[in-house]
């Protein structure tokens, strides 16, 4: 089922099948893969843990996670049949399927939900000494909107948009992952960048670690605008101390991260793929030793490798979900008595 594109595996994915699918254990398996996004964002870590937790609990399927560039790109490889699934933020899993913005006059039809996994912030990261207090003020200033095709790039646009501006504001533009951000901020040679990721993003982290930032607060007025005009988005706060240096809440809009699927893969499969995400199972290979067989949910395991793992909850699994459901999603949920 995988199809091979040009893209790494996640790390993590692969330590942990090299020590659950060595050798002949391989044989019979099929193949099932996760994009998530680049290294420095939250996607990376979090689709790794999950591709590690399906595949010791659903047996003769193999889950890996491959690092991608996010959400438009990831959402272009499901239309192609290029991955069987991604993770990509709601907004752009809406404007995909229903052909608008970016995506006009080229729609991914084929695209279906399974979950809502977090809020991703929407985070405009400034270098303490650019002295930007305002959107306004990014205007004439060497900016990164993200990376090209990403839905921080979209985020970007539309917050922009909402402000009367576009990138032809800027002094200077480049596209950039969030790991490049962050390092062409620590030389100086960006005065901000967008970042949309779960909080604390690590790129962000390790950015602090470094070099005095702010991060920007979008005024209630502007907040307003945005969230009339694009209903995906919900005003946040970032609480203080979630980075380094930042001694108060920081207003912003969010987004919802969520695991969409090609609609071609089979309901038995991402039924099986939905159910190991909620509940706890048997740990296949344990079991075939003979050991304790108990496994965690794949959203538990989440939990324990990342801090926006622990907002992954089955209560908030169809929040912001505006594409329909994959039909063996919707069969869990129906099951669990949340949808009719």
């Amino acid at each position: 089922m995988l199809k091979k594109k040009h893209v790494l595996l996640s790390i993590v994915a692969v330590l942990a099948l090299s020590m659950v699918f060595a050798g002949p254990a391989l044989a019979g398996k099929k193949f099932f893969a996760v994009a998530t996004g680049g290294t420095g964002g939250t996607y990376y870590p979090l689709g790794g843990a999950l591709a590690q937790a399906l595949s010791t609990k659903i047996p003769d399927l193999i889950v890996t996670a491959q690092s991608g560039n996010a959400s438009t790109a990831n959402l272009n490889l499901i239309r192609s049949h290029g991955i069987e699934s991604a993770f990509v933020q709601n907004n752009t899993a809406f404007q995909a399927y229903t052909g608008i913005d970016q995506f006009k006059g080229n729609p991914v039809k084929n695209v279906r939900g399974i979950a809502s996994l977090y809020p991703e912030v929407i985070q405009i990261v400034t270098l303490k000494s650019a002295g930007i207090k305002a959107v306004k003020e990014l205007k004439g200033r060497s900016v990164v909107p993200g990376d090209r095709g990403s839905g921080t790039a979209v985020d970007a646009e539309n917050i922009l948009k909402s402000a009367g501006m576009s990138f032809k504001d800027f002094g200077e533009l480049d596209w950039l992952s969030f790991t490049g951000i962050s390092q062409r901020m620590k030389d100086g040679q960006a005065d901000a960048g967008f970042i949309t990721a779960g909080i604390p993003t690590s790129s962000v982290m390790e950015l602090t670690s470094q070099t005095d930032i702010a991060i920007l607060s979008i005024d209630d007025k502007l907040i307003k605008k945005i969230c009339d005009t694009w209903p995906f988005y919900a005003k946040v706060a970032i609480p203080a101390g979630t980075y380094r240096g930042q001694d108060a809440p920081v207003n912003t809009v969010a987004v919802m991260a969520q695991w969409v699927v090609d609609a071609g893969i089979p309901e038995s499969v991402v039924y099986e793929l939905t159910t190991a995400l909620w509940e706890k199972g048997t740990h296949v290979l344990r079991k075939s030793k003979g050991q304790a067989a108990e496994a965690p949910s794949a959203a538990e395991i989440m939990g324990k490798v990342h801090a926006k793992g622990k907002d992954v909850t089955l209560d908030s699994a169809l929040d912001g979900m505006a594409i329909p459901l994959h039909p063996g999603a919707a069969k869990f949920y129906k099951e669990k008595g949340l949808i009719k």
